[in-house]
């Protein structure tokens, strides 16, 4: 596995896989690899790719108050597990290179960025599109690959690669959990043991939901809710940030699930911020 942490190096590097006819399969993350970031690693090499995971901490992507400084990184163990992953190049990208001290330009998906996680979270989604569409043209991948469990995330960036006639296919992945249903995430190493059961809670509310909806034939949107209001209640711990049940295209909210609904939740753990979804 060849780590690069120059941008010129990556671009060259791109070009020439390109020139030699061989596909480049993109995993962007964060580090702190989990098994859900493996998972899309896997994917990409059974697809057949040159598979390429960047690392990158995005500063502008955290909001005042955020866990920027203190999101978790280890590099070293991230590399390793790159490696038995089979991962062919792993991309490093130094803060001071991609945002220099000039740096002035954004790229801004409208609409779907206002709902959800838009709607605590301003300027978030604008930093993670910037980000991205400068990975993309860095790496110049022909597929990229990312987990549902960001399920905004993943139809924003589906947009911009449409509204910009990006040439890249976006893979989506099922959210990888623990045993016993957690999402994994690299937050959860914030969780205290006592938290950790709490969290729970979210997998028990999209069981709850699924038994309601698909065994119980209910469709109205409030009743579900209620229920999830419910369960989280029990969770002194627990705090709900959002409980919505909305369009998986649109991420519109719903009143009424006619026919693919998407329940998307955000709650406080203690301190830490998680959240988990599922398709009704």
């Amino acid at each position: 596995m060849k780590i690069i942490t120059s941008i010129s190096q990556m671009q060259s590097t791109a070009n020439a896989l390109r020139a030699a006819g061989k596909s480049i399969g993109f995993v962007p993350t964060m580090g702190f690899f989990h098994a859900g970031h493996l998972s899309l690693m896997e994917a990409a090499r059974q697809d057949g790719h040159t598979v390429v995971v960047s690392i990158f901490v995005n500063p502008i992507q955290f909001g005042p108050g955020e866990d920027f400084a203190t999101y978790p990184r280890d590099l070293d163990n991230d590399s390793r597990l790159a490696k038995e992953a089979g991962v062919d190049i792993l991309f490093v990208p130094q803060t001071s290179e991609m945002y220099p001290k000039q740096y002035q330009t954004s790229v801004v998906v409208k609409g779907l960025t206002e709902t959800l996680c838009g709607r605590f979270r301003p300027g978030h989604f604008e930093g993670v599109t910037t980000v991205v569409a400068k990975l993309f043209s860095i790496v110049k991948p022909h597929v990229a690959y990312f987990g549902q469990k960001d399920f905004q995330q993943l139809v924003v960036i589906r947009r911009m690669v449409q509204d910009l006639n990006l040439d890249i296919q976006i893979k989506g992945l099922p959210t990888v959990r623990e045993k016993d249903g957690l999402a994994m995430s690299s937050r959860n190493v914030y969780l205290s043991p006592e938290e950790r059961q709490a969290a729970l809670c979210l997998y028990r509310s999209i069981c709850r939901a699924r038994q309601m909806r698909e065994e119980e034939g209910i469709r109205e949107v409030r009743k579900i809710i209620a229920d999830i209001q419910k369960i989280m209640s029990l969770e002194p711990l627990v705090k709900p940030q959002y409980i919505e049940i909305c369009h998986p295209e649109t991420l519109q909210a719903l009143e009424y699930i006619e026919e693919a609904a998407l329940l998307a939740m955000a709650v406080y753990v203690g301190k830490t911020r998680l959240i988990d979804n599922c398709f009704l």
